[in-house]
């Protein structure tokens, strides 16, 4: 009951309030009646009107075009103090003013209510709106778990089947080579193939892990690489002699730069980048086929490396995808050697990052069909030192002209 009486408040306020703006404007004109105008009284009192309107709506416009009427008639129509009109010309007057007042009164009124009426609109938009980005969210986050759920368990079969794989090659190696124990029923070179397989799966094995560690490291920002100068031919030779026995039955062709800059960078992981390169070339490609390595000065102080084969290729939509997490390109129609959880090159593209470097996948050169391509900075220190033997060789030069005149 005390909100309905405080709203009917309210709305009496209102009214008092626009009565006492037109009797304000009566009390300053009335001293000076004799000396003003009947029209600039009538206008003025008009605006009082019209600010009753705008600010507390239609029926307070009409409360002040009531007193604005009863007010302009009795003290400024004479005869004064009554509400009697003498003479044609203030009956026009007087019937100008109420018609003006009432409708600038109502005209201000509706246009206040207009703009409260577009103003709830506007409110009720946003709140539909914002009730509609909720829903919209809340079925992302529903959409996005179910993602979830079928990347979970696309990566338990794929480590479920990489991690079998190699355990079940082990375990029969081992069962055969127990069971042949003291028998000797197997000559040398059987037992030496069965230990090379127990090798290779253990490695196998080994390599997931890793990767698996590796990615869990860079997502979590857990790898701190240990960036000093690099000499970009150690890296190279390094990386190869690694890859060796991958690459094995194709041809790898070398081409370094002799005059490149060393590099700012962990070597150990820039070596294993440029390894997991080599072994992805061996893996996709045929054997007898071709692998170029090369590395030469880039653009904006960096070292470029690259990796070429004649494997299958990769498409130009799929240039980007393969360094996502767990994406393996489909190679039915080449030689594939092993198996991975497509992690390597997102590996790769982490451990670059993590040092200013860059890696991506460029139109290959002719007689090849994949080419990898990274980017590291140059060290600094390189950077000046060539500058200064570029000045030195310069002046050298300049001092030698001068005295040959």
């Amino acid at each position: 009951m005390a909100i309905v009486d405080l709203g009917k408040t309210a709305f009496g306020l209102r009214q008092i309030f626009a009565a006492a703006a037109v009797l304000l404007v009566t009390a300053v004109f009335l001293p000076f009646r004799d000396s003003v105008n009947q029209t600039e009284v009538a206008l003025t009192l008009l605006l009082a009107v019209l600010f009753s309107s705008t600010l507390f709506g239609s029926t307070s416009g009409l409360v002040a075009s009531v007193v604005g009427i009863l007010s302009f008639n009795f003290f400024f129509l004479p005869p004064y103090h009554t509400f009697n009109i003498s003479g044609h010309e203030n009956w026009i007057a007087f019937g100008v003013f109420v018609v003006t007042a009432f409708i600038t009164g109502q005209l201000s009124g509706s246009a206040k209510r207009r703009a409260e009426e577009s103003e709830a609109r506007q409110a009720e938009i946003e709140r539909l709106y914002t009730e509609l980005q909720s829903a919209f969210e809340q079925a992302s986050q529903a959409e996005a778990l179910r993602q979830s759920e079928r990347l979970k368990s696309s990566l338990l079969d794929a480590v479920t089947h990489d991690l079998r794989t190699p355990l079940t090659s082990i375990k029969a190696s081992v069962s055969t080579l127990r069971a042949d124990s003291g028998k000797d029923l197997l000559d040398d070179e059987t037992r030496s193939e069965f230990l090379e397989v127990i090798e290779e799966e253990t490695d196998r094995l080994n390599n997931f892990i890793e990767e698996m560690v590796a990615i869990a490291k860079i997502e979590a920002e857990a790898s701190k690489p240990d960036r000093r100068s690099a000499s970009v031919d150690e890296i190279v030779s390094n990386a190869v002699e690694r890859a060796n026995r991958r690459i094995k039955g194709r041809k790898l062709e070398i081409d370094v730069d002799p005059n490149l800059p060393n590099i700012y960078a962990d070597a150990a992981s820039i070596s294993e980048v440029v390894f997991t390169l080599l072994e992805n070339a061996a893996k996709y490609s045929s054997p007898g086929s071709r692998i170029a390595l090369d590395a030469r000065p880039g653009a904006e102080s960096t070292v470029v490396i690259g990796v070429q084969d004649q494997g299958r290729g990769i498409a130009p939509e799929l240039r980007e995808r393969v360094f996502d997490k767990f994406f393996r390109v489909e190679a039915q129609d080449v030689h594939v050697t092993g198996s991975g959880l497509g992690l390597g090159l997102a590996i790769a593209r982490g451990i670059l990052e993590s040092q200013g470097g860059s890696i991506r996948v460029e139109d290959a050169d002719e007689g090849f069909k994949t080419k990898f391509v990274i980017s590291l900075p140059v060290l600094e220190e390189a950077i000046d030192t060539r500058a200064e033997t570029n000045v030195i060789s310069t002046h050298d030069h300049a001092e030698k002209n001068l005295s040959d005149r």
